[in-house]
């Protein structure tokens, strides 16, 4: 782990520190997948030390747990008495085509629309696999990005170094970041139990990654609004990923939308946002314009494939640039597979969650210390490159099974029924991870602080 730790510290500007670990065993996988979640996880818990080291004069000790890393890069909710609805649309997946495999990512209504226009309506996989049998992955990738769609051809590491988007994510920072001018500092309004209590963070992000990072801002006592557009759900990760947040509905592209989303941008301290890189420009959000609406603003942003290069605007998934990117391709010959062999979670998504997280307590010490306002942009490739560069993963022992002391005593009375959630798999002394709200389903709160 130390090298991935060592590379993660030194791109937020962390103290190259060791960081404790207890526990044992890995998830299965040709990559270090469980040293990436110590180490993300870790390197935000740092983050958490730092800025109470800053206010307080008392550095807290850190330490990961294993066990429970590995576990919360999948899911930490263990529902009582009912489920989780599926993750996949019963036609996403990996299909065979022509000379080689794709993956197609059906999630959403609309994605899935743009896959039946290329490929034609299917009741199931069987029917689908049949379609995308005839054509060549290069062909149906590009027909599929063109129909609005998402999908991604398997390919091999070194094919993904010399594609001219390969080659443009080997170029970027693995957190590229930036500080604004100077304006009033305000004050710190936390607490040792509580770092971010007072915290306005306003949340634009979807699915995993994003989400991962204000849940965990959430842990400290941030006041988490996330924001989705009237007709966006993802019923089975709402669930996961809501945990001590409100939920409201805008949308961008209408006036009143507007105006209220600005209304809480001037209050908020940090923004969080996931679309494709020019997709809030083309609103007129500039990164300028938010600083103008929003003076000393954190803004930290992320996206699938890398801020440069030609695919910077493909929409894509942790499962797609696992495909893209050889990781995929690499499992399968680890295993001597037949089929595309993934990451045992999704870890690129997980990952630069953590990233994230731990990129927005770097800024908000900066703007505790200056003043000035700060952004970070990260993405998915560029995190499956550090994990790949860590190089294949050394055979552990397996991760003990999960114990009933594994979970947290508190019932968690969610939208859909009671749960209990893992224990917080980072302890950072004096500062428990805790959250105030229980998960909740998307719209169910008004837009406002």
């Amino acid at each position: 782990m130390t090298d991935l730790l060592t590379s993660i510290q030194a791109a937020l500007d962390l103290p190259q520190t060791p960081l404790p670990l207890t526990g044992a065993g890995a998830l299965p996988s040709a990559f270090a997948v469980t040293d990436l979640a110590c180490a993300g996880l870790g390197a935000a818990g740092q983050a958490v030390a730092e800025l109470i080291r800053q206010q307080t004069g008392r550095l807290p000790d850190v330490s990961v747990d294993r066990r429970l890393a590995s576990w919360w890069f999948s899911s930490s909710l263990r529902p009582r008495g009912w489920h989780v609805p599926p993750l996949w649309d019963p036609v996403a997946g990996d299909y065979a085509s022509a000379d080689g495999w794709i993956r197609l990512h059906t999630n959403a209504p609309h994605h899935r629309a743009a896959a039946e226009q290329v490929l034609g309506q299917v009741r199931d996989r069987t029917e689908m696999a049949g379609k995308v049998a005839a054509w060549k992955a290069a062909e149906l990738e590009q027909a599929m990005v063109e129909a609005g769609g998402c999908a991604a051809q398997m390919r091999t590491g070194s094919a993904w170094q010399q594609h001219p988007q390969g080659q443009a994510v080997n170029a970027e920072a693995l957190v590229q970041r930036q500080t604004f001018a100077a304006t009033t500092a305000k004050p710190w309004r936390g607490s040792v139990a509580r770092p971010l209590a007072g915290l306005k963070v306003l949340d634009l992000t979807r699915v995993l990654a994003g989400p991962v990072a204000s849940r965990f801002l959430a842990g400290l006592g941030a006041d988490v609004l996330r924001i989705d557009s009237p007709t966006w759900d993802e019923p089975g990760v709402v669930p996961e990923m809501t945990l001590g947040k409100r939920c409201a509905r805008l949308d961008l592209k209408t006036q009143d939308g507007r105006q209220l989303f600005e209304a809480l941008l001037k209050d908020a301290d940090l923004l969080f946002h996931g679309y494709r890189a020019d997709a809030l420009e083309r609103l007129g959000y500039s990164a300028d314009s938010l600083q103008r609406l929003a003076p000393g603003l954190i803004d930290v942003s992320l996206n699938a494939y890398g801020w440069s290069g030609p695919w910077r605007n493909r929409r894509g998934f942790d499962s797609l640039v696992q495909m893209s990117c050889g990781i995929a391709e690499a499992g399968m010959a680890w295993q001597q597979a037949d089929k595309p062999l993934p990451l045992p979670v999704q870890a690129l998504d997980h990952g630069t969650g953590y990233l994230m997280a731990a990129s927005a307590l770097q800024a908000l010490r900066e703007r505790l210390q200056s003043g000035r306002g700060g952004s970070a942009r990260l993405s998915l490739a560029r995190t499956a490159k550090l994990l790949m560069e860590a190089g294949q993963a050394p055979q552990e022992p397996a991760l003990r099974p999960e114990e009933p002391g594994d979970l947290g005593l508190l019932v968690e009375h969610t939208h859909w029924g009671p749960a209990h959630r893992l224990l917080p798999p980072v302890s950072i002394n004096g500062t428990p991870l805790q959250w105030d709200r229980p998960a909740v389903e998307l719209g169910s709160h008004r837009p406002q602080w």
